[in-house]
């Protein structure tokens, strides 16, 4: 009953059905880590070693599916924010160890296909990798903090939201990683659209000030 009740809690977070499998084994394999202990201490310590051997050796796979997403480091993401003022951009903070994070790629992935345009895109930072990006955009990688992965809007080179959204004690407010939720959040619609208006516009006014010439030819 006490397993069912932290697996239950631990769902709640959960967004595909492989979290929810994933959460069921690992608390089920702290429980039975108890029981081995309580049966005998040999028989424990094997149990435990071999959790260790499975979780070095299998390794989750990560999402290797098709994407509009432009991979950050530590120098390129700043310079990328201030090269067009006009560009709204979402970022990703991830790390690959994250189990949050790679079941978020797909659905991230989708978004990007679904919304990216030459007025909104979207871009991924490995804050595992390139810890002064984590340090500079205020997102800690530590797993107490729950703040992986974390969802920045940027526009005019500034950030504008993030989902989650940090409380007064540094910790994560919880948010479900849903596409409905990010949809909704950060009103991908609407940016869609006034992205496209935008440099749609531009690009009419551009062709009213330099018309095409024509040629002796066509003349």
């Amino acid at each position: 009953m006490f397993l069912s009740a932290i697996v239950m809690m631990k769902n709640r977070r959960s967004i595909t059905i492989e979290q929810h499998i994933g959460n069921i084994f690992m608390f089920s394999k702290v429980a039975n880590t108890i029981l081995f202990f309580r049966l005998d201490i040999r028989m424990g310590l094997l149990y435990v070693t071999l959790c260790l051997v499975f979780l070095m050796t299998c390794k989750p796979p990560l999402y290797l599916g098709p994407e509009h997403i432009k991979y950050f480091s530590d120098k390129t993401i700043e310079e990328e924010m201030q090269a067009d003022r006009r560009v709204t951009w979402i970022v990703e903070c991830f790390a690959n160890w994250s189990s949050e994070c790679q079941s978020f790629a797909p659905i991230y992935a989708e978004l990007s296909l679904k919304y990216n345009c030459a007025g909104l895109k979207f871009g991924k930072v490995d804050i595992g990798r390139y810890p002064d990006v984590s340090t500079r955009y205020n997102v800690s990688p530590s797993p107490l903090s729950k703040q992986l992965p974390t969802l920045i809007l940027f526009q005019g080179g500034k950030e504008v939201m993030r989902r989650p959204q940090i409380d007064k004690k540094g910790r994560a407010v919880s948010w479900s990683f849903t596409q409905e939720n990010v949809i909704r959040e950060f009103n991908l619609n609407e940016l869609y659209q006034k992205a496209k208006k935008i440099y749609k516009n531009q690009d009419e006014a551009e062709a009213e000030e330099n018309p095409p010439i024509e040629s002796k030819k066509d003349q």
